[in-house]
């Protein structure tokens, strides 16, 4: 008798071990008993289920980093360039991620990357390159849309690497030289243009007032006396213009 109650206390022992399970924070349990799911999910700690009749399945509920490989996409005006992207989800519904779809993580990833395919095939270039994060918005809401039945939920998506072919890349280089080309031709048009208009204004002063070309040739022989390195040969007018000065400032004094 004695033998068979440790037999007993033995099995007992052995069913409880066998029924411990311990459920880690970032982890929930999902319970199957007799292949039917226990809507009761097991929240983090130590936690006992029913031997043989009760199975359990530990689902990681911290964000998962989902690299989309590069793939080529040729763009709504016909440009092939090779796109690469990275998603980050996470499983909001242990249930559902386990019951709804056999495995989660490939089903997020060819989803996730067919849809980086379509949105960018029915984009153009310049919209791909100017408007990334438009496109990360968009394929944001696909993905999110599409996953929500499995459990999951997409929390961001980037466009993390565009290449473009070497003849686009060349002619992009080309445009881009022509624009500053322009740029440097408009701003040196318009320097003209206000230089002009100043000339023009020097001159009606100086037709206003004649004296005044004769005090700038004065000046201008100042600045060349300041090195005195230069020979001046003052021409027979230029006395006609120093006794012009003279007059003048006799006058005004």
């Amino acid at each position: 008798m004695e033998v068979f109650l440790s037999l007993v206390g033995t099995i007992l022992i052995i069913a409880i071990a066998y029924g411990i399970r311990i459920v880690n924070q970032y982890e929930r349990g999902v319970v199957f008993r007799l292949g039917r799911v226990i809507k009761d999910v097991k929240e983090p700690g130590l936690r006992l289920i029913i031997p043989i009749v009760d199975q359990m399945r530990k689902v990681a509920m911290r964000t998962v980093t989902l690299p989309i490989e590069t793939q080529k996409i040729i763009t709504k005006d016909n440009v092939s360039i090779d796109v690469a992207a990275v998603a980050y989800y996470q499983i909001v519904d242990p249930i559902k991620s386990i019951v709804e779809i056999e495995n989660v993580v490939s089903a997020t990833y060819q989803i996730a990357q067919t849809t980086v395919r379509n949105v960018v095939g029915q984009t153009s270039l310049d919209h791909v390159l100017s408007e990334t994060v438009t496109l990360n918005d968009k394929v944001k809401a696909i993905l999110d849309t599409a996953t929500e039945k499995w459990g999951i939920y997409v929390s961001n998506v980037e466009l993390k690497d565009i290449q473009l072919p070497d003849s686009m890349q060349r002619a992009m280089a080309k445009e881009a030289e022509a624009e500053r080309e322009k740029r440097a031709k408009i701003i040196a048009a318009e320097g003209e243009a206000l230089s002009a208009a100043k000339l023009g204004e020097a001159a009606d002063t100086i037709a206003a007032h004649p004296i005044a070309l004769q005090l700038r040739n004065l000046q201008v022989l100042s600045e060349i006396a300041v090195e005195k390195n230069s020979t001046i040969i003052f021409p027979s007018q230029f006395m006609d213009t120093v006794d012009s000065v003279k007059k003048f400032m006799q006058k005004e004094m």
